[in-house]
């Protein structure tokens, strides 16, 4: 069986670079640029769809509706904490600041407690609701069937999600080293 690089040698192309001095390094290094190349993507789609969802008159981008899904959850109202942990979020001003954009454009009203950090809970409000509602509309209709279209597509992706879902350990652990050695 050959190997990606092999088969990229026997074409012309050197994979090998500074971060791609071994085999392993090769395989890895193609895994994040696929990464970097899904997250641009998925950010489009992300922006492009919640202007779809809202018209643009919200001001609101696809990080913000992501907050937005996520609140609206179980139709819970989340803390800012529980918002952070399920998106693996940890710059907290920032997600506060997605907090009272999504406040100012009436799609999130806020539940309780007296400041930002204790108490507090966030639900979406009714206009909220009808956002993600259009938001779900256009996901069904442009993306579902694209994925659907893929051979054994639910157990493909299942198996993308369980590699990421490893990968984001691996990556969040390693970014604990790295933070343990800083100088």
């Amino acid at each position: 069986m050959k190997t990606l690089t092999s088969t990229l040698e026997s074409r012309g192309l050197d994979k090998h670079w500074h971060l791609a001095g071994s085999e392993h390094e090769v395989f890895v290094t193609e895994i994040e640029f696929a990464l970097f190349r899904a997250f641009a993507a998925f950010s489009r789609w992300m922006d492009d769809l919640a202007l779809c969802s809202f018209d643009g008159e919200a001001g609101c981008n696809g990080i913000d509706f992501a907050v937005l899904n996520v609140i609206r959850m179980h139709d819970r109202p989340k803390a800012l904490s529980d918002i952070a942990r399920l998106l693996n979020r940890d710059d907290l001003s920032n997600m506060q600041y997605t907090l009272r954009k999504l406040i100012k454009a009436g799609l999130v009203d806020k539940v309780g407690g007296q400041s930002q950090k204790k108490g507090a809970t966030y639900r979406v409000t009714e206009r909220g609701a009808e956002a993600t509602e259009r938001y779900a509309h256009f996901r069904r209709e442009l993306l579902i069937p694209m994925t659907e279209s893929l051979a054994q597509g639910e157990q493909k992706m299942d198996e993308v999600a369980k590699v990421l879902r490893l990968l984001s350990g691996i990556y969040d652990q390693a970014a604990c080293v790295a933070a343990s050695h800083r100088e």
